[in-house]
Parts: C-alpha cells; structure tokens; sequence
C-alpha cells in the first residue's frame, strides 16, 4: 500500500491538472507501442514500480517485461514494451523512469560494492541515507544489486550512536540502559571511534561494534583485538575508491550511505515506435 502512495505522488506532481501538451494532441482514441531502452549499461531495477506507475495511469495498458530486476542490461537493450492508449504512455513516462533510473542507479552502485568486497567474504549494507519517503525502494534497489539491508527504521535494531552516548554519559550507561530496558534478546550495535572505545563497548557487552570513520589501518587494528567476539562493521567514509582496503581489515560488515544519498541515475528512454489506429 506505501508503494501505490508513493507511486500516485509522484504522478500528482507530474501531471498537475493534466498533461497540456498531450491532452491538446491526442484524443483517448490514439494508440500506439512504445519500449523503454537502455542508454548504457547497468543492473536494472524499478520494473514492478514502473508496472505500477503505467496501470495507475491507465490500467487497460498493456506492460510486457523484456528484462527482470537484477539483470545486467547492455546500452541499446530494450527492458520493457508498452502498447495502448498513447495519451496514457505519455503521461506516465517520466514518473516511471524517474524511478527505473534512480533504482537502477542504486542496483549497480550495489552490484560495483559487492562485486569487490566478495573474495574478502565481506558483506556490503546500505544505510538510513536515503530519499525522504524513497527508503523501501532504495533498500530494495540496494538488493537487487547483490548487496543487503541494513536496518529500515530506527524501530528495527538496537544502535547507540554518538549522541546517545553523550546523551547517556558514556557508552557503559548506554548500554547498560538499554539492556535494563529491552532484555536479553534484541542485539546491541554501538558505535566505536577509537580502539579506546572498542575496548569499552566489547567490555560493556556490544554484540555489534561499529567503527565509524576510522582509517583502514585503524579499523584494521580494532578487528584484530575484537577477534571474533563481537560482529564488525566498518562505517563511514567508504566509497567505492577506498573500499578494497577497507576489505583488507576483515570485518564481517561495510556499510555505505554511498549507495543511496548520492548516486547517480542510469539513463534510461521510452520511444514511441509505432502508433496505432
């Protein structure tokens, strides 16, 4: 259901009153066939929210999948054919790339990160930096890529953070807070900046210790003395220049908001090459 509203905003945005310039040239009569190519590579991803986006417009079209999310398409593949009324491809057209592109954006960025952290066994995850109201596309956009999910929303996963250790006095009386709180179940993430702070956190009981923005020698030295006693993820500055290195550390976990914050959109365009009557 989130879906389908994110869908009709979009459209509400785009179309306004309605489409000036089409309303004014076609008439519900005009047909035609239109496909949506590839203008370069990528993986693709936004098929079943492009799907959805042209049947909220006009649920008589006819949508015929020619590529699957997750493929890897070459420049001047066609990933979709439209056939129906041409009013109704027209005015779901931008909406509809809008959300291919930046998926398919985000599925290759995914599939790049994962591709090099693969022969260190080293899972890659996304972030909370995503498009306001976008997050449930961009994570599974982040999955289509290869990559995985880190958590949703804050409702999901324990994780103290720098200022709730500020907040709490240190990262011991967070973590003992939130064990008096919760119980014994749910496991606790605490973010680490230093080894210093590593030692405390494995010492107050963290499952997971993050190591947020430390240099790759840095994060190196603090897997080695976790030494398996709690998961490790490396945070923070990560792209896909320094990754590798990264990877040299041994963690078990990389997280980047590179994947969703800034990534560029794939180019992708809808053609119309046949009208009909």
């Amino acid at each position: 259901m989130i879906i389908e509203k994110i869908i009709q905003l979009a459209l509400d945005e785009d179309l306004g009153l309605g489409d000036i310039t089409s309303d004014n040239i076609f008439t519900p009569q005009d047909r035609a066939r239109a496909v949506v190519v590839a203008k370069e590579d990528l993986v693709l991803s936004g098929m079943d929210i492009a799907r959805q986006t042209f049947w909220l417009v006009d649920e008589t079209l006819s949508f015929r999948a020619l590529k699957h999310d997750g493929d890897l398409v070459k420049k001047g593949e066609k990933v979709l054919e439209l056939e129906g009324r041409t009013l109704s491809i027209l005015k779901g057209e931008r909406t509809a790339l809008n959300f291919m592109q930046r998926m398919s954006g985000i599925a290759t960025a995914s599939r790049e990160y994962a591709e090099i952290a693969k022969p260190y066994g080293v899972m890659i995850v996304d972030t909370r930096k995503s498009q306001p109201g976008m997050r449930k596309l961009d994570k599974y956009a982040v999955r289509c890529g290869g990559a995985r999910n880190h958590r949703m929303s804050l409702s999901d996963s324990v994780m103290i953070k720098d200022n709730h250790i500020a907040a709490a006095g240190s990262i011991t009386a967070a973590v003992k807070r939130i064990k008096n709180a919760i119980g014994h179940t749910p496991k606790i993430e605490v973010e680490t900046t230093n080894l210093e702070e590593v030692k405390e956190a494995l010492q107050a009981g963290a499952d997971i210790i993050m190591l947020d923005n430390m240099t790759p020698q840095q994060a190196a030295e603090a897997v080695q003395f976790i030494a398996g006693r709690a998961i490790t993820e490396v945070s923070g500055g990560v792209n896909k220049q320094n990754l590798a290195e990264y990877c040299q550390a041994k963690p078990d976990v990389i997280s980047s908001g590179a994947l969703t914050h800034s990534v560029p959109s794939k180019d992708l365009s809808l053609k119309i090459i046949e009208y009909l009557k």
